[in-house]
């Protein structure tokens, strides 16, 4: 993991990041966090974002999933690629090598059980009794949502398309009560990944499968 590649106050902004969440996650040992279960309108929700956002590089609109890349893990992605404007031309050279290639993106869709999990412990200040009292709870809902992806392809000496399937997974991130939500792409992250940012996920938590396969 580059954390030095950009500095944030003599820190490297990723870095500072970790730490911070590092900090509060020992400042909640021993102390009770109010457990909350996902809400079928908040899973509902980040469902509906899913299927916008496949609308949307299905219409070739790819810069999308920059846009609405989770804030911690496009700097990441970022640093990686050697800035921001290394990663949008990147994505904008495997847009064109597709339509070079004749590889258009035809369904993107959610398929499969979602779930959801509560991340990101934080304080809540609540007025009882004519006294504020401080409580300890989880700020962001992250729930995991399966997709199925078809690609159409051309085969040199075939004169008939292919169709590809995959079956992948995002990862959408938001705010309690916001309903605005970013995404991690399941094809680029791991479980060690995600509880990096999430430090809270399960132990044991597993990631949808990636499959692909010719269905044509």
């Amino acid at each position: 993991m580059e954390l030095t590649e950009r500095r944030v106050g003599g820190m490297g902004s990723d870095m500072k990041f970790l730490f911070c969440l590092f900090a509060m996650v020992i400042s909640l040992r021993g102390q009770e966090v109010a457990v909350e279960k996902a809400p079928p309108e908040v899973i509902a929700s980040a469902v509906k974002a899913v299927a916008d956002l496949g609308q949307e590089v299905v219409l070739g609109r790819y810069k999308v999933a920059v846009d609405r890349m989770y804030p911690q893990w496009k700097e990441r992605t970022a640093m990686r690629m050697g800035g921001m404007e290394n990663l949008e031309r990147q994505l904008d050279g495997v847009a064109k090598q597709m339509l070079q290639q004749g590889i258009s993106i035809t369904d993107f869709t959610p398929q499969g059980q979602p779930r959801a999990f509560e991340v990101f412990p934080g304080k809540k200040v609540e007025t009882i009794d004519g006294r504020q009292v401080e409580s300890l709870r989880y700020t962001k809902w992250l729930v995991l949502v399966p997709t199925v992806t078809r690609f159409r392809t051309m085969i040199e000496g075939d004169p008939v398309a292919v169709v590809i399937e995959s079956t992948g997974f995002q990862v959408a991130i938001s705010e309690k009560g916001k309903d605005s939500w970013t995404f991690i792409d399941g094809a680029g992250v791991t479980v060690n990944d995600l509880r990096s940012l999430f430090i809270t996920l399960p132990k044991d938590l597993e990631l949808p499968p990636l499959e692909k396969r010719q269905i044509r």
